[in-house]
């Protein structure tokens, strides 16, 4: 330290200079590690959904999440996919093991279902700007199938069935925030599982053989939605 004139002038070496920038920096991330840990979110996101047996439906879900930073976050989620269609795979083998039969056939393949996929994902984030991200995402879980069928000996009568499998799905998407705890974001992604039952039945000689009835929910998936941070 040197006085002139009254004054006191102190020099700082580079390296204290750098020590100090040091505690500075370290400083300010622990003081973002509690609010990075307080990060909830919840999204509501609905779309079309084209799994390879049913065909387009509509497919609405909610996903919970928790930011360990700010490019990452870990949560669950929940879906309902629908459709009503004829299912081709039952028209072919009916139409092999009986025959054609008119419009018979179509009226046993008539199905109804409801598809709950439950799953845990993963997603990391881009900044792109201030206001939007580019991010991608991971999921694994399982669903459970509800279906309503016809009958096959007796295609005026409705069946019930439930079918389980284990899923998986990818994607990305992007973002953009509005206010300070809101977002609205589109993503692209593909879903995979084949939940299934087997069934006994006979075949056109009347022999009795058991059956597997496969649903391939594996398809694309394209939604929007609203994410709200809190």
């Amino acid at each position: 330290m040197m006085y002139y004139r009254g004054t006191s002038i102190v020099y700082i070496c580079p390296k204290d200079y750098e020590e100090s920038m040091k505690k500075y920096v370290l400083f300010l991330m622990l003081l973002q590690i509690p609010l990075f840990s307080q990060w909830n979110t919840s999204a509501i996101k609905l779309g079309a959904f084209d799994p390879s047996s049913a065909g387009t439906g509509f497919i609405v879900g909610y996903e919970g999440s928790h930011f360990f930073d700010p490019q990452f976050s870990f949560g669950w989620s929940i879906d309902w996919y629908h459709s009503n269609y004829t299912d081709a795979t039952v028209v072919n083998n009916a139409n092999t093991s009986y025959g054609p039969t008119g419009n018979i056939n179509e009226l046993r393949a008539k199905t109804n279902i409801h598809d709950f996929p439950v799953m845990a994902i993963a997603t990391v984030r881009i900044p792109v700007t201030p206001f939007s991200d580019l991010y991608a995402f991971g999921g694994l879980g399982a669903e459970v199938l509800f279906v309503n069928y016809n009958n096959f000996v007796d295609p005026t009568q409705s069946d019930f069935k439930s079918a389980f499998d284990f899923n998986w799905r990818i994607g990305v998407g992007g973002t953009y925030g509005f206010g300070k705890r809101a977002e609205v974001f589109g993503e692209l992604a593909y879903h995979s599982s084949s939940p299934s039952w087997t069934y006994d039945g006979y075949d056109a000689n009347g022999n009795k053989v058991t059956y597997e009835r496969v649903f391939d929910m594996s398809g694309m998936m394209f939604r929007l939605g609203v994410r709200f941070y809190y």
